[in-house]
Parts: C-alpha cells; sequence; structure tokens
C-alpha cells in the first residue's frame, strides 16, 4: 500500500534522505506556506456569519494543505539514496583470525566461516556488484586472495587497527562498505573514542557478523589489568583486575614474577553476565624490572584459555625517595612519625622542627650544610625532595616566593604534598590565603573561632577508603575493617571547607555524631596533595599494644603512597604497557634539569638487552 501511494517502499524512504532539487531557498517555501495560511484565514473570516467555526476550520486546514502541496512541486522534491553500482564500488571484507576463532563446537568458527561464505556463495554475489578486497587480522592486518589463505591463528584481536587500515588505505577510492566477521571484542586497549570517531569520520558503513555463541558459560576472560607502572622497593603493590563472564562462578587468580608465585587469589564472579572487578594485592620484593604475569585458572570444560592471561611490566628503582618535613612546634605527631618511618630503607625522612622564631632543628639530613638556613629558598634545593610534608607552622613563616615554590613543587615539578592538621596547620595557620591551597583537596574555612579544636573522634575509611593500599591495614578487608573499628579515637580534629571536585576522601571523623572528611587527597597538576586533618594519630601507637602495628603500617603506607609515581628528572616511558611479539617498540625519554624544566637539546644514551643476548647501546 505504501508503495502504491508513494512509489518506493517504506525502508527506502527510511534509508534516503529528503530534499528539494531546486535551488530556491527553503525558508522562502516556509514563508509562502505561513503566507498562504494567513491569506485563507482571512479570506474564511468574513464568512464566519454563514458557517460553524469548526466547518471553518477544517476549510482553512484543507486550503492550506493544497496550497502547500503546490508550493512543494514547484521546489522539485527529490528522494536521495546511496547503493553500490556493480563493479563500480568496492566491498572490504574483513575476517576474525585470532586464537579464539580457532575454537568451536565440531568445527572451528574460522572453519564455520570459511565454509559459509563458500557454500552460500557469499563472496561470489558481492563479486557481482562490486569489486571484494579479502583481509584476514589479528595483530595485524593482511589481504589475501582467498579465505583458504587465512592465516594461522594471531594473539589478538585488534578490530579498530584492522578498519582504521582499510579505511585509511582506501584513500579517494570507491569503497561502498566494510563488512567485518569476528567473534568478540577488539582486545588491543587502544580502541578510544579518538578511533572510534575517526572511523565514523570516513562515512563508510561497517557491517558486523557475529560468530559463535553470545554466551558461553565454561569461559572466562582476563579482561583489564590496571596497576602502577613503577613503585617504590618495598611498597605493596595493589592490581585492579577485570573478569569477563557469562554467569556466577569461581576462579583462582594467580601472579607470577617469572616462576614466583607472587600470589594466589579466589575470586567469585556474580550472577549476572558481564565483567567483575576486584582487587589484588601483593609485595614485590627486592628493586628490579618485574614481568608480572596474570593468569586465571580455566575452569572446568573452558576450551579457550589464551584470554585467561595478560603481562605487565613494573619497575621497582633502586633508588632512596627524599620527603621533607617542617613542623612549627615540638609535640607527640612529630616524634611518632619519625619513629614509624625511621626503619623504612627505602624512605629517607629529613624534618625541619621550629625551636625559636629562628632557629630549627634539623634530622636525617646527610651532611651539615643541607637546610642550613631553613625551609629552601630555592625551587631546585626544594626539588630535590620527592614530597612534602607541612604539620603545624604558619604560612607567615614562609615568603611569598616559597610559597609560590610548594604549588608548583606539586603541579609543575610533580612532587607530593601532605598538610597535617595542627594548632598552627592549614585555615589557622593562614594557609587558605596562600597559593598552597589552590592545590589542596578541600578549601580551608575562614571562621571567628581556630578551626582546630582538642575533641575525642572516631575514625573509619570510607569506600574508597577500604578500597585503598593508604588506608587498608590489612589484605584481607574483613580484617581491615575490624582493625579501625578497634583503633583508639585521635584527641583532635581540625575542620575542613567544601570538597574540590577531584577529591577522594579515604578517612572520615566522628564529631559529636556528625561525620567530617579527615583523610582527603586529589590530583593537581603533575602531583598529588593530601590533608590530613589531625595531629592526634600518635593515639593510635600509645593505647595500642606495644606489638600492634597498625599506627606504622598506617603512616609507612601514606609516605610511600605520597611519593610514588613521583617524576625523576630522566624518565623513559614506552606508549604501551605489554608489545607481545611485536617486532617494534616505541620509547618516549624526557629530560628535566634540577628546576624540572624540559631540556630540549639534552644528549642521552640508552643501554638495553635483547632476551638474554649482551647489553647493547644507542
Amino acid at each position: 500500500v505504501f508503495e502504491f501511494f508513494f512509489k518506493y517502499s517504506f525502508a527506502t524512504f527510511e534509508n534516503g534522505d529528503f530534499l528539494f532539487a531546486s535551488n530556491w531557498s527553503v525558508w522562502l517555501l516556509i514563508t509562502l506556506c505561513v503566507l498562504a495560511a494567513v491569506l485563507v484565514g482571512l479570506g474564511l473570516a468574513r464568512r464566519k456569519e454563514s458557517l460553524k467555526i469548526s466547518r471553518l476550520l477544517v476549510v482553512g486546514i484543507l486550503q492550506t494543505a493544497v496550497v502547500a502541496l503546490i508550493l512543494m512541486m514547484l521546489w522539485k522534491p527529490t528522494l536521495s539514496t546511496e547503493q553500490l553500482r556493480a563493479r563500480d564500488n568496492s566491498v572490504a571484507v574483513l575476517v576474525d583470525a585470532s586464537a579464539s576463532m580457532g575454537y568451536g563446537e565440531g568445527e572451528s568458527r574460522l572453519q564455520q566461516v570459511v565454509a559459509a561464505f563458500n557454500e552460500d556463495g557469499v563472496i561470489d554475489s558481492l563479486g557481482d556488484i562490486a569489486e571484494v578486497q579479502l583481509h584476514a587480522f589479528s595483530r595485524d592486518l593482511t589481504s589475501i586472495e582467498s579465505l583458504e589463505q587465512v592465516p594461522p591463528p594471531g594473539p589478538a584481536t585488534h578490530i579498530g587497527s584492522a578498519l582504521l587500515d582499510i579505511l585509511r588505505g582506501a584513500g579517494s577510492s570507491a569503497l561502498g562498505a566494510v563488512i567485518l566477521v569476528s567473534d568478540g571484542s577488539d582486545n588491543s586497549n587502544e580502541l578510544d573514542n579518538a578511533k572510534l570517531a575517526e572511523i565514523a569520520g570516513f562515512g563508510v558503513p561497517v557491517h558486523a557478523v557475529g560468530v559463535g555463541r553470545e554466551q558461553i558459560p565454561e569461559d572466562v576472560e582476563l579482561e583489564r589489568v590496571s596497576i602502577s607502572t613503577q613503585v617504590s622497593p618495598g611498597a605493596r603493590v595493589n592490581a585492579q583486575v577485570s573478569i569477563r563472564h557469562a554467569g556466577a562462578n569461581e576462579v583462582r587468580l594467580k601472579v607470577y614474577d617469572g616462576e614466583t608465585i607472587l600470589v594466589s587469589k579466589n575470586l567469585s564472579l556474580s550472577d549476572s553476565a558481564g565483567t567483575t572487578t576486584s582487587w589484588v594485592d601483593f609485595d614485590l620484593g627486592s628493586a628490579g624490572l618485574k614481568d608480572l604475569h596474570f593468569a586465571l585458572d580455566s575452569i572446568p570444560g573452558e576450551p579457550n584459555t589464551i584470554n585467561n592471561s595478560q603481562f605487565r611490566p613494573i619497575e621497582v628503582p633502586d633508588q632512596r625517595r627524599h620527603i621533607l618535613y617542617i613542623e612549627g612546634e615540638p609535640r607527640w605527631e612529630y616524634k611518632f612519625i619519625r619513629r614509624a618511618i625511621e626503619k623504612d630503607s627505602v624512605i629517607r625522612l629529613v624534618t625541619l622542627l621550629r625551636t625559636t622564631p629562628n632557629k630549627f632543628y634539623r634530622q636525617g639530613i646527610e651532611s651539615s650544610d643541607e637546610l642550613e638556613n631553613g625551609f629552601p629558598s630555592d625551587r631546585e634545593t626544594l626539588f630535590a625532595y620527592d614530597a612534602l610534608i607541612i604539620g603545624s607552622f604558619s604560612a607567615a613563616q614562609l615568603s611569598e616566593h616559597q610559597q609560590e615554590m610548594i604549588h608548583d613543587f606539586v603541579s609543575h615539578r610533580g612532587g607530593g604534598l601532605l598538610m597535617i592538621g595542627g594548632r598552627r596547620g592549614l585555615a589557622d595557620g593562614g594557609w587558605g590565603n596562600t597559593m598552597v591551597a589552590e592545590v589542596l583537596p578541600a578549601t580551608l574555612p575562614e571562621l571567628d573561632a581556630p578551626s582546630f579544636i582538642r575533641w575525642p573522634a572516631e575514625v573509619f575509611p570510607t569506600g574508597s577508603g577500604e578500597e585503598s593500599l593508604v588506608t587498608r591495614l590489612d589484605a584481607d578487608p574483613s580484617v581491615s575493617r575490624a582493625r579501625w573499628e578497634a583503633m583508639p579515637e585521635i584527641g583532635d580534629f581540625q575542620y575542613l571547607g567544601a570538597l574540590k571536585p577531584g577529591a577522594v576522601t579515604l578517612l572520615e571523623a566522628v564529631i559529636q555524631g556528625t561525620t567530617h572528611p579527615l583523610l582527603v587527597h586529589q590530583r593537581f597538576g603533575l602531583g598529588t596533595a593530601f590533608i590530613m586533618a589531625t595531629g592526634g594519630t600518635w593515639r593510635w601507637q600509645m593505647q595500642m599494644d606495644h606489638e600492634d602495628q597498625s599506627h606504622e603500617t598506617f603512616w609507612r603506607q601514606l609516605l610511600h603512597a605520597l611519593v610514588s609515581g613521583v617524576p625523576r628528572p630522566v624518565t623513559l616511558s614506552a606508549e604501551q604497557l605489554f608489545y607481545g611479539d611485536a617486532a617494534e617498540v616505541v620509547l618516549r625519554g624526557e629530560v628535566r634539569d634540577s628546576r624540572f624544566n624540559p631540556v630540549d637539546d639534552a644528549s642521552v644514551s640508552l643501554s638495553f638487552t635483547l632476551d638474554s643476548g649482551p647489553a647493547r647501546s644507542m
């Protein structure tokens, strides 16, 4: 019926574009239609005494519609559709040749694709209307003459790269469509929004043909592993793993460093199909470059175990980190922080304790002239440290230049900053009116009374705190939660203002029934800033059993987090976390001077080894 009245099918109208073939303006057409409606209305208004309003309305609508239809005919309405013209266009057929296509029930999925295309004459039918380009892909794209030439299964499924190679290679040729045959999704971790936008920008339709079952209950896949690329020696590593599955199951995850098992953990997968994300903690041990292997044990009946593992390199540099801690008054917090970190060989804690208006007591220094004149007055000296802790110390004791240096220490140098609550700290120390306030994860309030109060408060980790390595006191979440519940109350607290959008709260304090943020952090520029809104954590040491290590564990983890990821003057990074059997590795080196400004004309030599061969230089 639709074609009887409109000549073409509804699908043709749905896929086509409606336009006018004349060169006249569409706005002119709309204006004339509106003018016609006004004139019709004026004409019918003279007859309102002889006809009812309802009849006049119907007549007016019909007359206006007739005039509008005549006007539209003058504008030459046209339906524009696109279709492949025989042999004038080409169609690219991309066949997934990854390892998973080698599995199947009876015959492999790849064999099923080849058989279906050959038996049903799909390729021949396409060849009647367009030039057919055959390609197979896994990690790389390969042109083939026939489906019988599909190469052996490859180690990955790089759908995005294969599509872009085809589209970019087509150039100005008449590529009419792409047919993509695959059993899974892109697993290159490189198919981001920018690549998807580039693919869509070519305007070539991509028709995806799925192979195999949509859900495989007897299969699990280690989809993603997120982990820091560099940690300090002795620091505990926290890795996030994402496992794709079709239903409830129990799987065992193992993490290897070479042949050594670092951790083995049972993970419970949710009932619904999808992805389950879990965290796994482990120690890396001594310094060096670690080649970590994350592997899932196969579940009963699992046909494909190739997607059960991933590799991640991680560097444990054999270098100490240096933290400068400046304190404005002798207090227990200062003493117990030093005691908690004194046996840590990885971190050197250098402290400046103000004893008189113009005198500091120095500890942890390496030479007699280190910090001889107090807080650094130049960038080179301050930027030599990896992190800075400011305790109960007034901002007025530092010049505006020194305050600006602290701001740039975080944003430009990429250092870590921790501000601790105290009588002269945070808002009560005037820090809210300095450039340093811009770096902090929370605003500092302007109160008529002091923001620092001596009031007992219970401390609890937030949801983020239970997952963070900073505030996790045990690898078992339930044990860690119980240890926090057993913690003594802190004896003081400092009020903060509103949290900033990027702030993450790890600990909260309950003051007279009201919950307030206690430990907060955020990224700022290249660095990280923390606020610990109390100076009373020393009670966790004094009021607990002398063998309890909760206080030491907390402060060691916090200070390791403070220096973790802080860049060094010379850095080397790779574009990808794992290259597999790729023939080319792209590295990026950065060299900065003592003020952490880029050195554009630096001369750098690189030493590397291939497998177990001798070291080479370039």
